[in-house]
Protein backbone atom coordinates (compact mmCIF):
# COMPACT_ATOMS: atom_id res chain seq x y z
CA UNK A 1 0.00 0.00 0.00
CA UNK A 2 2.73 2.03 0.97
CA UNK A 3 4.41 1.93 -2.91
CA UNK A 4 0.96 3.10 -3.88
CA UNK A 5 0.52 5.77 -2.00
CA UNK A 6 3.93 6.82 -3.30
CA UNK A 7 2.79 6.96 -6.80
CA UNK A 8 0.86 10.15 -7.28
CA UNK A 9 -1.54 8.81 -9.96
CA UNK A 10 -3.14 5.91 -7.96
CA UNK A 11 -6.55 6.46 -7.32
CA UNK A 12 -7.08 9.43 -9.42
CA UNK A 13 -10.31 9.55 -11.31
CA UNK A 14 -9.27 9.21 -14.80
CA UNK A 15 -13.15 9.66 -15.84
CA UNK A 16 -13.04 13.03 -14.81
CA UNK A 17 -9.45 13.48 -16.22
CA UNK A 18 -10.95 12.16 -19.52
CA UNK A 19 -13.52 14.80 -19.88
CA UNK A 20 -10.79 17.76 -18.52
CA UNK A 21 -8.96 16.44 -21.73
CA UNK A 22 -11.98 16.35 -23.74
CA UNK A 23 -13.18 19.77 -22.87
CA UNK A 24 -9.66 21.26 -23.36
CA UNK A 25 -9.42 19.56 -26.66
CA UNK A 26 -12.51 21.15 -27.86
CA UNK A 27 -11.81 24.50 -26.34
CA UNK A 28 -8.57 24.83 -28.27
CA UNK A 29 -10.06 24.13 -31.71
CA UNK A 30 -12.41 26.41 -31.42
CA UNK A 31 -9.88 28.96 -30.29
CA UNK A 32 -8.00 28.27 -33.50
CA UNK A 33 -10.96 28.50 -35.80
CA UNK A 34 -12.15 32.16 -34.25
CA UNK A 35 -8.81 33.39 -34.31
CA UNK A 36 -6.80 32.04 -37.37
CA UNK A 37 -6.59 33.43 -40.76
CA UNK A 38 -7.23 31.95 -43.88
CA UNK A 39 -4.28 32.05 -46.35
CA UNK A 40 -1.71 30.16 -47.25
CA UNK A 41 -0.57 29.10 -43.87
CA UNK A 42 -3.40 28.82 -42.76
CA UNK A 43 -2.68 25.53 -41.22
CA UNK A 44 0.09 26.27 -39.30
CA UNK A 45 -0.73 24.97 -36.05
CA UNK A 46 2.97 25.83 -34.20
CA UNK A 47 2.38 29.05 -34.28
CA UNK A 48 3.29 30.90 -30.67
CA UNK A 49 2.86 34.08 -32.00
CA UNK A 50 -0.86 34.27 -32.45
CA UNK A 51 -3.60 33.59 -29.95
CA UNK A 52 -4.16 30.05 -30.45
CA UNK A 53 -0.65 29.49 -30.26
CA UNK A 54 -0.34 31.56 -27.03
CA UNK A 55 -3.30 28.80 -25.96
CA UNK A 56 -1.26 25.78 -27.03
CA UNK A 57 1.43 26.66 -24.56
CA UNK A 58 -0.87 27.12 -22.12
CA UNK A 59 -2.40 24.06 -22.05
CA UNK A 60 1.17 22.67 -22.17
CA UNK A 61 1.66 24.54 -18.98
CA UNK A 62 -1.01 22.95 -17.18
CA UNK A 63 0.87 19.80 -16.85
CA UNK A 64 3.47 21.16 -14.76
CA UNK A 65 1.02 22.73 -12.40
CA UNK A 66 -1.12 19.51 -12.43
CA UNK A 67 2.13 17.37 -11.70
CA UNK A 68 2.49 19.96 -8.86
CA UNK A 69 -0.92 20.00 -7.44
CA UNK A 70 -0.42 15.81 -7.21
CA UNK A 71 2.87 15.66 -5.49
CA UNK A 72 1.74 17.78 -2.34
CA UNK A 73 -0.38 15.15 0.24
CA UNK A 74 -4.32 15.80 -0.17
CA UNK A 75 -3.62 16.77 3.46
CA UNK A 76 -1.68 19.70 2.78
CA UNK A 77 -4.37 21.68 1.21
CA UNK A 78 -6.57 21.13 4.39
CA UNK A 79 -3.93 22.23 6.65
CA UNK A 80 -2.71 25.48 4.70
CA UNK A 81 -6.82 26.14 3.52
CA UNK A 82 -6.47 29.69 5.37
CA UNK A 83 -2.90 30.61 4.44
CA UNK A 84 -3.92 30.10 0.87
CA UNK A 85 -6.73 32.36 1.28
CA UNK A 86 -4.72 34.64 2.85
CA UNK A 87 -2.04 34.42 0.14
CA UNK A 88 -4.85 34.98 -2.66
CA UNK A 89 -6.30 37.95 -0.84
CA UNK A 90 -2.81 39.33 -0.94
CA UNK A 91 -2.52 39.01 -4.73
CA UNK A 92 -5.90 40.93 -4.90
CA UNK A 93 -4.44 43.42 -2.70
CA UNK A 94 -1.33 43.73 -4.60
CA UNK A 95 -3.34 45.16 -8.04
CA UNK A 96 -4.00 48.24 -6.48
CA UNK A 97 -0.25 49.14 -6.14
CA UNK A 98 1.13 47.17 -9.30
CA UNK A 99 -1.61 46.00 -11.22
CA UNK A 100 -1.97 46.44 -15.08
CA UNK A 101 -5.10 48.00 -16.57
CA UNK A 102 -6.77 46.11 -19.12
CA UNK A 103 -9.89 47.16 -20.68
CA UNK A 104 -11.13 49.41 -17.59
CA UNK A 105 -10.41 47.00 -15.33
CA UNK A 106 -6.82 46.93 -12.88
CA UNK A 107 -7.43 42.56 -12.58
CA UNK A 108 -3.64 41.76 -14.08
CA UNK A 109 -0.15 41.30 -12.97
CA UNK A 110 1.93 41.84 -16.26
CA UNK A 111 5.17 39.92 -16.71
CA UNK A 112 6.57 41.00 -20.63
CA UNK A 113 3.95 39.41 -22.89
CA UNK A 114 1.87 37.64 -20.60
CA UNK A 115 -0.48 38.50 -17.51
CA UNK A 116 -1.98 36.86 -14.82
CA UNK A 117 -4.99 37.81 -13.42
CA UNK A 118 -5.33 36.70 -9.54
CA UNK A 119 -9.19 36.70 -9.61
CA UNK A 120 -9.07 33.56 -11.70
CA UNK A 121 -7.29 31.67 -8.88
CA UNK A 122 -8.34 33.06 -5.55
CA UNK A 123 -11.68 31.13 -6.39
CA UNK A 124 -9.83 27.53 -5.29
CA UNK A 125 -8.70 29.17 -2.63
CA UNK A 126 -12.00 30.60 -1.45
CA UNK A 127 -13.31 26.85 -2.40
CA UNK A 128 -10.81 25.55 0.04
CA UNK A 129 -11.63 28.64 3.26
CA UNK A 130 -14.53 27.60 2.90
CA UNK A 131 -14.74 23.69 3.09
CA UNK A 132 -11.85 24.25 5.91
CA UNK A 133 -14.75 26.30 8.01
CA UNK A 134 -17.34 24.25 6.99
CA UNK A 135 -15.73 20.84 7.76
CA UNK A 136 -15.14 22.04 11.48
CA UNK A 137 -17.20 19.96 13.88
CA UNK A 138 -18.18 22.90 15.95
CA UNK A 139 -19.54 24.64 13.19
CA UNK A 140 -23.56 24.98 12.31
CA UNK A 141 -25.11 27.29 9.56
CA UNK A 142 -27.68 28.10 11.55
CA UNK A 143 -26.01 30.03 13.94
CA UNK A 144 -26.15 33.77 13.03
CA UNK A 145 -22.11 33.75 14.22
CA UNK A 146 -20.83 31.16 11.98
CA UNK A 147 -23.15 32.53 9.21
CA UNK A 148 -21.22 36.16 9.54
CA UNK A 149 -17.75 33.90 9.67
CA UNK A 150 -18.89 32.51 5.42
CA UNK A 151 -20.28 35.53 4.71
CA UNK A 152 -16.81 37.62 5.87
CA UNK A 153 -15.21 34.76 3.61
CA UNK A 154 -16.99 35.74 0.38
CA UNK A 155 -17.35 39.43 0.84
CA UNK A 156 -13.88 40.22 1.14
CA UNK A 157 -12.63 38.62 -1.92
CA UNK A 158 -15.82 40.01 -4.25
CA UNK A 159 -15.51 42.90 -2.91
CA UNK A 160 -11.89 43.50 -3.83
CA UNK A 161 -12.34 42.35 -6.82
CA UNK A 162 -15.36 44.40 -7.52
CA UNK A 163 -13.08 47.47 -6.89
CA UNK A 164 -10.90 46.84 -9.58
CA UNK A 165 -13.78 47.27 -11.51
CA UNK A 166 -14.13 43.23 -12.23
CA UNK A 167 -18.26 43.02 -11.25
CA UNK A 168 -18.99 40.11 -13.55
CA UNK A 169 -15.73 37.93 -11.73
CA UNK A 170 -16.88 38.66 -8.38
CA UNK A 171 -20.95 37.27 -9.14
CA UNK A 172 -19.23 33.87 -9.03
CA UNK A 173 -19.20 33.77 -5.56
CA UNK A 174 -22.87 33.80 -5.46
CA UNK A 175 -22.16 29.93 -6.49
CA UNK A 176 -21.44 28.94 -2.76
CA UNK A 177 -25.22 29.89 -1.53
CA UNK A 178 -26.29 26.36 -3.23
CA UNK A 179 -23.22 24.72 -1.34
CA UNK A 180 -23.86 26.07 2.19
CA UNK A 181 -27.22 25.53 1.43
CA UNK A 182 -26.36 21.69 0.76
CA UNK A 183 -24.51 22.15 4.49
CA UNK A 184 -27.34 23.68 6.21
CA UNK A 185 -27.94 27.05 5.44
CA UNK A 186 -31.61 27.73 5.84
CA UNK A 187 -33.69 27.96 2.56
CA UNK A 188 -35.02 31.49 3.13
CA UNK A 189 -31.43 33.14 2.44
CA UNK A 190 -31.35 30.85 -1.01
CA UNK A 191 -35.20 31.79 -1.58
CA UNK A 192 -34.39 35.78 -0.49
CA UNK A 193 -31.49 35.98 -2.24
CA UNK A 194 -33.86 34.86 -5.72
CA UNK A 195 -36.67 37.25 -4.62
CA UNK A 196 -33.99 39.90 -4.21
CA UNK A 197 -33.53 39.42 -7.71
CA UNK A 198 -36.81 39.27 -9.26
CA UNK A 199 -37.55 42.60 -7.14
CA UNK A 200 -34.39 44.18 -8.96
CA UNK A 201 -35.90 43.55 -12.38
CA UNK A 202 -39.18 44.56 -11.77
CA UNK A 203 -38.43 47.91 -10.02
CA UNK A 204 -36.27 48.30 -13.70
CA UNK A 205 -39.39 47.06 -15.90
CA UNK A 206 -41.61 49.09 -14.10
CA UNK A 207 -40.40 52.37 -11.74
CA UNK A 208 -40.47 52.35 -8.20
CA UNK A 209 -43.69 53.75 -7.85
CA UNK A 210 -45.62 50.84 -9.65
CA UNK A 211 -43.43 48.47 -7.88
CA UNK A 212 -44.15 49.36 -4.74
CA UNK A 213 -47.83 49.89 -5.55
CA UNK A 214 -47.91 46.56 -6.17
CA UNK A 215 -46.21 45.14 -3.46
CA UNK A 216 -48.45 46.88 -1.35
CA UNK A 217 -51.07 45.32 -3.11
CA UNK A 218 -49.94 42.05 -2.51
CA UNK A 219 -49.06 42.44 0.87
CA UNK A 220 -52.65 43.51 1.44
CA UNK A 221 -54.10 40.29 -0.33
CA UNK A 222 -51.56 38.13 1.95
CA UNK A 223 -52.68 40.08 5.44
CA UNK A 224 -56.72 39.45 4.56
CA UNK A 225 -56.35 35.88 3.72
CA UNK A 226 -54.85 35.41 7.07
CA UNK A 227 -56.80 37.55 9.15
CA UNK A 228 -59.99 35.69 7.58
CA UNK A 229 -58.63 32.15 7.62
CA UNK A 230 -55.60 31.43 9.50
CA UNK A 231 -56.68 34.24 12.49
CA UNK A 232 -53.47 32.36 14.88
CA UNK A 233 -50.90 32.54 12.56
CA UNK A 234 -52.37 36.17 12.15
CA UNK A 235 -52.11 37.26 15.44
CA UNK A 236 -48.68 35.78 16.27
CA UNK A 237 -46.85 37.32 12.49
CA UNK A 238 -48.41 40.68 11.15
CA UNK A 239 -45.91 42.73 12.47
CA UNK A 240 -43.13 40.21 10.16
CA UNK A 241 -45.25 40.83 7.56
CA UNK A 242 -45.46 44.34 7.66
CA UNK A 243 -41.37 44.39 8.63
CA UNK A 244 -40.92 42.64 5.35
CA UNK A 245 -42.73 45.03 3.23
CA UNK A 246 -40.96 47.90 4.74
CA UNK A 247 -37.56 46.28 4.13
CA UNK A 248 -38.81 45.50 0.16
CA UNK A 249 -39.44 48.99 -0.44
CA UNK A 250 -35.98 50.22 0.78
CA UNK A 251 -34.72 47.70 -1.12
CA UNK A 252 -37.06 48.75 -4.28
CA UNK A 253 -35.71 52.36 -3.50
CA UNK A 254 -32.18 50.95 -3.34
CA UNK A 255 -32.60 49.68 -6.51
CA UNK A 256 -33.09 53.30 -8.61
CA UNK A 257 -30.54 54.66 -6.79
CA UNK A 258 -27.88 52.03 -7.13
CA UNK A 259 -28.75 51.53 -10.93
CA UNK A 260 -28.44 55.64 -11.64
CA UNK A 261 -25.20 56.31 -9.17
CA UNK A 262 -23.35 52.94 -8.88
CA UNK A 263 -23.98 51.45 -12.09
CA UNK A 264 -21.81 52.73 -14.82
CA UNK A 265 -23.29 54.04 -18.27
CA UNK A 266 -22.49 50.92 -20.16
CA UNK A 267 -24.23 48.18 -17.07
CA UNK A 268 -26.84 50.38 -17.38
CA UNK A 269 -27.40 50.01 -21.46
CA UNK A 270 -27.04 46.02 -21.55
CA UNK A 271 -29.60 45.90 -18.75
CA UNK A 272 -31.89 48.10 -20.87
CA UNK A 273 -31.41 45.91 -23.55
CA UNK A 274 -32.20 42.80 -22.40
CA UNK A 275 -35.40 43.67 -20.30
CA UNK A 276 -36.60 45.20 -23.75
CA UNK A 277 -36.65 48.76 -22.59
CA UNK A 278 -34.18 49.58 -25.78
CA UNK A 279 -32.86 48.29 -28.80
CA UNK A 280 -29.10 48.83 -29.69
CA UNK A 281 -27.79 46.83 -32.10
CA UNK A 282 -24.77 48.56 -33.20
CA UNK A 283 -22.93 50.03 -29.90
CA UNK A 284 -23.75 47.82 -26.77
CA UNK A 285 -26.14 45.66 -27.66
CA UNK A 286 -23.47 45.07 -31.29
CA UNK A 287 -21.62 41.79 -29.61
CA UNK A 288 -24.93 40.16 -28.56
CA UNK A 289 -26.64 40.52 -31.83
CA UNK A 290 -24.28 39.09 -33.81
CA UNK A 291 -23.39 36.46 -31.46
CA UNK A 292 -26.88 35.41 -31.72
CA UNK A 293 -27.32 35.87 -35.27
CA UNK A 294 -23.80 33.86 -35.63
CA UNK A 295 -25.29 30.82 -33.85
CA UNK A 296 -28.39 30.88 -35.65
CA UNK A 297 -26.58 30.63 -39.03
CA UNK A 298 -24.90 27.24 -38.51
CA UNK A 299 -28.34 25.58 -38.29
CA UNK A 300 -28.86 21.77 -37.67
CA UNK A 301 -25.48 20.51 -38.40
CA UNK A 302 -23.08 23.77 -38.69
CA UNK A 303 -21.20 25.17 -42.07
CA UNK A 304 -18.30 22.80 -40.48
CA UNK A 305 -14.91 23.83 -38.88
CA UNK A 306 -13.36 26.68 -40.48
CA UNK A 307 -16.47 27.05 -42.70
CA UNK A 308 -18.19 29.54 -40.36
CA UNK A 309 -18.07 33.33 -42.64
CA UNK A 310 -18.76 35.31 -39.77
CA UNK A 311 -16.51 33.40 -37.45
CA UNK A 312 -14.19 34.24 -40.21
CA UNK A 313 -15.17 37.37 -40.81
CA UNK A 314 -14.78 38.65 -37.15
CA UNK A 315 -18.30 39.76 -37.23
CA UNK A 316 -18.28 38.68 -33.11
CA UNK A 317 -15.98 40.76 -31.34
CA UNK A 318 -14.07 38.81 -28.52
CA UNK A 319 -15.02 35.50 -30.14
CA UNK A 320 -12.31 33.75 -28.62
CA UNK A 321 -12.73 35.24 -25.01
CA UNK A 322 -16.42 35.37 -24.07
CA UNK A 323 -18.53 34.65 -26.83
CA UNK A 324 -16.20 31.44 -27.68
CA UNK A 325 -19.36 29.61 -27.84
CA UNK A 326 -20.81 31.49 -31.09
CA UNK A 327 -17.87 29.51 -32.65
CA UNK A 328 -19.14 26.16 -31.73
CA UNK A 329 -22.78 27.44 -32.45
CA UNK A 330 -21.61 28.53 -36.02
CA UNK A 331 -19.69 25.81 -37.26
CA UNK A 332 -21.00 22.79 -35.15
CA UNK A 333 -24.69 23.72 -35.40
CA UNK A 334 -27.26 22.77 -32.85
CA UNK A 335 -26.13 19.14 -32.96
CA UNK A 336 -22.74 20.16 -32.11
CA UNK A 337 -23.48 22.82 -29.64
CA UNK A 338 -26.20 20.33 -27.55
CA UNK A 339 -23.09 17.58 -28.12
CA UNK A 340 -20.27 20.31 -25.99
CA UNK A 341 -23.58 21.73 -23.99
CA UNK A 342 -23.97 17.46 -22.80
CA UNK A 343 -20.20 17.13 -22.49
CA UNK A 344 -20.20 20.11 -19.66
CA UNK A 345 -23.43 18.20 -18.08
CA UNK A 346 -21.34 15.11 -17.58
CA UNK A 347 -18.56 17.10 -16.39
CA UNK A 348 -20.39 18.80 -13.59
CA UNK A 349 -22.54 15.71 -12.54
CA UNK A 350 -19.32 13.31 -12.31
CA UNK A 351 -17.90 16.47 -9.77
CA UNK A 352 -20.53 15.96 -7.85
CA UNK A 353 -21.21 12.36 -7.83
CA UNK A 354 -17.59 12.35 -6.75
CA UNK A 355 -18.23 15.06 -3.91
CA UNK A 356 -21.03 13.38 -2.25
CA UNK A 357 -18.87 9.76 -1.97
CA UNK A 358 -16.16 11.96 -0.32
CA UNK A 359 -15.29 10.51 3.20
CA UNK A 360 -14.15 13.80 4.62
CA UNK A 361 -16.52 16.40 4.50
CA UNK A 362 -13.80 19.07 3.68
CA UNK A 363 -13.28 17.16 0.72
CA UNK A 364 -17.07 16.77 -0.30
CA UNK A 365 -17.78 20.79 0.29
CA UNK A 366 -14.54 21.72 -2.16
CA UNK A 367 -15.98 19.37 -4.42
CA UNK A 368 -19.35 21.30 -4.02
CA UNK A 369 -18.05 23.80 -4.25
CA UNK A 370 -15.95 23.74 -7.65
CA UNK A 371 -19.33 22.02 -8.97
CA UNK A 372 -20.82 25.27 -8.16
CA UNK A 373 -18.32 27.32 -9.67
CA UNK A 374 -17.96 25.61 -12.83
CA UNK A 375 -22.22 25.73 -13.21
CA UNK A 376 -22.14 28.95 -12.38
CA UNK A 377 -19.70 30.09 -15.28
CA UNK A 378 -21.13 27.63 -17.62
CA UNK A 379 -24.57 28.84 -17.56
CA UNK A 380 -24.13 32.53 -17.43
CA UNK A 381 -21.19 32.35 -20.38
CA UNK A 382 -24.30 30.40 -22.30
CA UNK A 383 -26.91 32.77 -21.40
CA UNK A 384 -24.62 35.71 -21.96
CA UNK A 385 -23.79 34.22 -25.82
CA UNK A 386 -27.38 33.75 -26.68
CA UNK A 387 -28.93 36.72 -25.83
CA UNK A 388 -30.25 35.74 -22.08
CA UNK A 389 -28.37 37.29 -19.31
CA UNK A 390 -26.35 40.42 -19.90
CA UNK A 391 -22.89 40.36 -21.07
CA UNK A 392 -20.41 40.36 -17.89
CA UNK A 393 -17.17 38.97 -19.15
CA UNK A 394 -17.16 35.73 -17.64
CA UNK A 395 -15.36 32.64 -19.67
CA UNK A 396 -16.45 29.53 -20.37
CA UNK A 397 -14.49 27.17 -18.72
CA UNK A 398 -11.66 25.51 -20.59
CA UNK A 399 -12.84 26.81 -24.26
CA UNK A 400 -12.49 31.23 -23.84
CA UNK A 401 -8.94 32.50 -24.67
CA UNK A 402 -6.55 33.08 -21.76
CA UNK A 403 -3.94 31.29 -19.60
CA UNK A 404 -5.14 32.64 -16.24
CA UNK A 405 -8.34 31.10 -16.39
CA UNK A 406 -7.52 27.95 -18.22
CA UNK A 407 -4.78 27.78 -15.35
CA UNK A 408 -7.66 28.97 -12.84
CA UNK A 409 -9.83 26.36 -13.78
CA UNK A 410 -7.34 23.48 -13.40
CA UNK A 411 -6.27 24.39 -9.81
CA UNK A 412 -9.70 24.14 -9.31
CA UNK A 413 -10.51 20.96 -11.06
CA UNK A 414 -7.23 18.86 -9.76
CA UNK A 415 -7.03 19.99 -5.90
CA UNK A 416 -10.51 18.06 -6.01
CA UNK A 417 -9.19 15.44 -8.19
CA UNK A 418 -6.02 15.18 -5.86
CA UNK A 419 -8.50 15.07 -2.40
CA UNK A 420 -10.85 12.04 -4.01
CA UNK A 421 -7.98 9.65 -4.27
CA UNK A 422 -7.02 10.41 -1.12
CA UNK A 423 -9.99 8.75 -0.43
CA UNK A 424 -8.32 5.41 -0.89
CA UNK A 425 -5.97 5.70 2.47
CA UNK A 426 -9.18 6.90 4.76
CA UNK A 427 -10.49 4.34 6.66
Amino acid sequence: MRSKKNNIFYGIDWILILFYVILIFLGWINIYSATIIIDENSYNLINFSTEYGKQLIWIGLSFPIILLILIFEAKFYEKYASVIYLVGLLFLLGLFIAGKNINGATSWYSFGVFSIQPSEFVKAATALAIAKLVSDKQFNLKKWNTQLQVSLILFIPAFLIVLQPDPGSAIVYTAFLFVLYREGLPIYYISGGFSLVILFVITLLFGFNNTVLGLFLLFMIILLYFNFYRKKAFKKGWYKLIGLFLISSLFIFSVEFVFNNVFEQRHRDRFDILLGKTQDIKSIGYNTNQSVTTIATGGLTGKGFLDGERTQGNFVPAQQTDYIFSTVGEEWGFLGSSFVILIFVFFMLRIIQMAERQKSKFSRVYGYSIAAIFFTHFTINIGMVIGLLPTIGIPLPFFSYGGSALWGFTVLLFIFIKLDANKVYEW
